[in-house]
């Protein structure tokens, strides 16, 4: 299905490469104005330029160097999206790094707590910024960016794992906080992408990484991987009014039958479908522990 962002406005984050350029090409094509948000000023310069020649006349795309890690730039930076969009309808969390590889005792703790400050605390910042503006409004859509760290223990990436783990939690947590604000929190996980984390993967080597995890990186690698279309075209939907009600979800791009969902609110609204919850043992099958 093809989903509009017509007269609508959108912050994404990490928006320089990857997912998170896939993402905003995704979002221009579908017709929203784009503020672009990363570190590396030149890459973010080429993003820019390339999406600017994809907009339609009287799209605006404009773009933003900040560490969502620091408040002070993440102010700035909501500060200055306003300006441009006065009515600002979406946020994308996607900024995101691995951080430091190897086992607990032995990583940098300062690269460890430097990538919960990107990952998680970062996605916080930003929420606390917009959310002024979403609430006065009505109305709004924040999309969360996880990964395989979320759902599944990740030896050797203690920092990724734990914070994609907790993003989900705060996602949840903030939908319920938001519910009757008109605006919906959710989060993508949009399988496992050949992009510069998996290039960092394999050039850590199988004695950071351990080898299983290699080995699956490597096999990744040969097989292309999922397209970054998959997450692109979940984000498009996710900020579409096509998804109004749905929130407080992590959805897979790649598994999950996201087209669907707008027939299945009621369920998703009544149940913790799509949530990270507590596995008991009768949920295995077994008789014990009730």
């Amino acid at each position: 299905m093809v989903y509009t962002l017509e007269g609508r406005a959108a912050l994404i984050t990490g928006a320089n490469q990857g997912l998170g350029l896939a993402i905003a090409r995704a979002y221009v094509q579908a017709g929203a104005n784009v503020m672009l948000c990363a570190r590396n000023p030149a890459l973010l310069a080429q993003a820019h330029s390339e999406l600017t020649a994809l907009a339609a006349p009287g799209q605006i795309v404009v773009a933003q160097t900040a560490d969502v890690s620091r408040p002070d730039e993440v102010a700035h930076l909501v500060a200055i999206t306003l300006q441009h969009f006065p009515q600002l309808h979406i946020l994308v969390n996607n900024a995101g790094v691995y951080g430091p590889k190897g086992v607990i005792e032995a990583i940098d703790w300062d690269e460890w707590v430097q990538a919960i400050s990107i990952n998680l605390l970062g996605s916080v910042l930003l929420c606390r910024a917009v959310l002024p503006h979403f609430k006065a409004q009505h109305y709004g859509k924040i999309v969360q960016i996880s990964g395989g760290g979320a759902t599944n223990p990740l030896p050797r990436l203690s920092a990724y794992a734990a914070s994609k783990a907790a993003i989900v939690r705060f996602a949840e947590t903030l939908a319920e906080e938001v519910r009757d604000d008109g605006i919906d929190v959710n989060a993508i996980a949009p399988g496992a992408l050949n992009t510069r984390l998996l290039d960092e993967v394999l050039e850590a080597g199988p004695e950071k990484v351990g080898q299983s995890f290699y080995e699956r990186s490597l096999q990744q690698k040969a097989q292309g991987g999922t397209p970054l279309d998959k997450g692109a075209e979940l984000a498009v939907f996710l900020a579409s009014t096509a998804s109004d009600g749905i929130t407080g979800k992590l959805i897979s791009a790649v598994w999950d039958p996201w087209t669907e969902l707008p027939e299945h609110l009621d369920d998703l609204r009544r149940t913790d479908v799509y949530t990270l919850r507590r596995i008991v043992p009768k949920d295995r099958g077994m008789d014990w522990g009730e």
